[in-house]
């Protein structure tokens, strides 16, 4: 588990309204978005075997 370096911007009450993170963990944390959205696109999507994967890879010349 990561540990951000987060800081919160509060209202007069306390009570917490925004938060400031490092560009980076921004930035990462729009990539670990975007790869979730991807799965859930494809999560109906037909499987196959790594093995099976790799024999179609070396009869298209990619390995």
């Amino acid at each position: 588990m990561r540990k951000f370096q987060e800081q919160y911007i509060v209202d007069e009450n306390g009570q917490k309204t925004a938060v400031v993170l490092p560009v980076e963990e921004y930035e990462e944390l729009l990539e670990d978005l975007h790869d979730l959205a991807i799965i859930a696109e494809r999560r109906d999507e037909p499987t196959i075997a790594f093995e099976e994967l790799k024999k179609q890879l070396k009869e298209y010349g990619i390995l």
